[in-house]
């Protein structure tokens, strides 16, 4: 009866150890007698007992470590602390086995010396204002130095970067102070704006002004023109009839030099009419002088 138990008990180790279900997303590597014998895949596997063992478990999914924050001397001598998280996968799980001891080890090291590395060629300011570049330096550099590794670096992400208490201090008062110069340069253009756009306000209303008052002094002039040019022509006609009355009674030079002067003297009567009498108009005015002293004496 003893017997049989251990016989039932030796069997169900047997088929333990024989028998393996690997899951998803894991491979096994296996070894025979110390030897590295194969790479098995999720499902069921079947090894050899006391022949094959399995050497590690690895998983085949995408993981993320933490760098422990590390302090990091810049350019110009300022000592700040980086916190930084590597996102890997291993790709060759019998290389991340066989060919490093400590996989997460290894990436931490890189990571750190690459850090520091990357970091103290830079300014402090640069350091803030280049966090992808650092990023980007970082993954490249991790990314081939782990291939041998059997291992592929997917990103590097800078997660905080802490300067010393009395830098963030000293970088607050100089963003205050930058704020407070920014307002103040907002605020000038605004009043230089505001006095721009008021001086060309008032200098568009001088320049209406002034087109208005030309316009009402060229139309003023247009009118006047106008109103000398219908009394002439008014006048004009007044002459032509009383010359072409006088002409048909057939009336002699004097009376015919009378009529002129006194249609002359209607049309000289405009304010804006100047009148211009030929010398020849003189002789005549002397005989009308003349003719006007006999009739008196008469």
């Amino acid at each position: 009866m003893w017997f049989l138990i251990v016989a039932l008990v030796i069997i169900f180790i047997i088929f333990f150890k024989t028998i393996k279900v690997i899951k998803q997303s894991e491979v096994y590597i296996i070894e025979r007698l110390g030897k590295f014998h194969k790479v098995a895949q999720a499902g069921l596997t079947i090894i050899i007992p006391f022949f094959d063992t399995v050497r590690s478990i690895v998983s085949l999914k995408q993981q993320t470590m933490d760098i422990p924050p590390q302090g990091v001397i810049t350019k110009d001598n300022v000592t700040i602390t980086i916190d930084t998280v590597v996102f890997y996968q291993i790709t060759d799980p019998a290389k991340a086995v066989y060919e490093i001891q400590s996989l997460k080890k290894g990436i931490e090291y890189l990571a750190i010396t690459t850090i520091r590395d990357i970091v103290g060629k830079m300014d402090l300011d640069s350091t803030f204002s280049s966090r992808d570049s650092i990023n980007l330096q970082l993954r490249e550099i991790l990314d081939e130095a782990t291939d041998k590794w059997g291992c592929k670096i997917d990103r590097v992400e800078i997660k905080d970067i802490n300067p010393p208490q009395d830098i963030r201090d000293a970088m607050e008062k100089q963003m205050n102070a930058e704020r407070n110069k920014r307002a103040l340069i907002l605020q000038a253009e605004g009043q230089k704006q505001s006095a721009i756009t008021v001086a060309e306000g008032e200098k568009e209303a001088k320049i209406l002004e002034a087109e208005a008052d030309r316009e009402s002094k060229i139309r003023r002039a247009q009118g006047e023109a106008e109103a000398i040019i219908k009394i002439a022509e008014a006048k004009a006609r007044e002459i032509e009839m009383v010359y072409t009355a006088i002409k048909s009674a057939q009336p002699d030079d004097k009376l015919i030099a009378i009529k002129s002067l006194e249609a002359l003297q209607d049309v000289a009567k405009g304010e804006a009419n100047k009148i211009f009498i030929p010398f020849e108009a003189t002789a005549s005015l002397a005989s009308l002088g003349a003719i006007k002293e006999m009739f008196t004496n008469k």
